[in-house]
């Protein structure tokens, strides 16, 4: 029997007053330098709008199987519709168009499990407005875990030169270190190996462990949780057999030379994480959500209020987020069963 072809990809609109879905009109416009073919999840009167808004000529061809979107795409934006409460007004978020935000999260995932698309590709999302309309997650990742039913997700922002695992996430400063536990570092740090191994074909992954204080504790001098967390943690992954090693200081973590000596490096807290690879490669770094069921990309950055609406935004952490997805996608279509 003939495997099937790919399906498209769901890209969500994300927050509608964002750039979000300017970069989709950009990417299916780019889509002649290989862009992977993608459904857009939006309300198709808004996009019509944005493109006349930005002199773009954009045909959109509604699809209601998402398996449609790769016979359309070379000619038009495939789109499924959501319909938005309100008209988005560039840079002005409103609480009204929240419940539809979510509702293209919630079809993008149903799309991806009923196998009419191939991964998830969300658009950023203003979490503020989303939660004082009642949303109660942190964001994307928290949301994604629990539609999944898996405990705990875990966030990987990959470029191509640096791969890094925050530990906690979008937890303040106090609160991601109260987290902190040997069982949260080793369940990302196995987490990590395994889609080292799967999804991006590393057949020994290597980890090294940041540590949490300057000078990774200077041995217990300054701060003990390297001493009492991180080193019992990476003795537990040695154990599994994973090539973990550190804790190290973090100060001297992402530097050339010491990056090509790992594979991904775990990080104790968001900004140890996101301030490296954001500095390395800002436009084409991609977030994944590893231990999902699915494949699960996203841009690394915000909806950039600043400039919605003016047609000045790169999408080039779409783009990227998109072909990260496809190339994940195929390498798990490809394994043995």
């Amino acid at each position: 029997m003939p495997d099937r072809p790919p399906s498209a990809l769901a890209v969500t609109m994300g927050e509608p007053a964002g750039i979000g879905p300017e970069l989709a009109l950009a990417a299916w416009a780019a889509r002649a330098n290989g862009v992977p073919p993608f459904l857009l999840i939006a309300d198709p009167d808004h996009i019509a709008a944005l493109a006349r808004r930005l002199g773009r000529t954009v045909p959109l061809a509604t699809v209601g199987d998402g398996r449609d979107a790769q016979r359309v795409f070379a000619t038009a934006l495939p789109i499924r519709p959501i319909a938005l409460a309100a008209h988005p007004i560039p840079g002005r978020p409103a609480a009204d168009n929240a419940r539809a935000v979510i509702a293209a999260i919630d079809l993008g995932v149903e799309l991806v499990r009923r196998g009419e698309a191939d991964a998830l590709v969300t658009n950023p999302i203003d979490k503020a407005v989303l939660m004082a309309s009642g949303f109660a997650h942190a964001g994307h990742t928290e949301y994604l875990g629990e539609r999944a039913g898996v405990a705990h997700p875990v966030m990987m922002l990959a470029c191509a030169a640096l791969k890094v695992v925050p530990v906690t996430t979008h937890r303040s400063l106090r609160a991601a270190i109260a987290d902190l536990t040997v069982e949260r570092i080793v369940a990302a740090g196995r987490i990590a190996a395994q889609a080292l191994a799967r999804d991006f074909a590393v057949p020994r992954p290597r980890l090294a462990i940041a540590g949490l204080n300057p000078h990774a504790g200077e041995h217990g001098n300054i701060g003990d949780e390297e001493v009492r967390i991180i080193a019992p943690a990476i003795a537990a992954l040695r154990a599994d057999g994973i090539d973990a090693n550190g804790p190290a200081p973090a100060d001297t973590l992402f530097h050339p030379a010491a990056r090509a000596r790992y594979d991904a490096a775990l990080c104790m807290y968001h900004d140890q994480a996101l301030i490296p690879i954001k500095t390395i490669d800002f436009e084409r770094a991609v977030n994944v959500t590893l231990g999902l069921p699915f494949v699960r990309t996203s841009p690394d950055h915000g909806t950039a209020f600043d400039i919605a609406g003016h047609g000045t935004a790169s999408a080039a952490s779409l783009i990227a987020a998109l072909e990260l997805a496809r190339a994940i996608a195929a390498r798990r279509a490809a394994a043995p069963a």
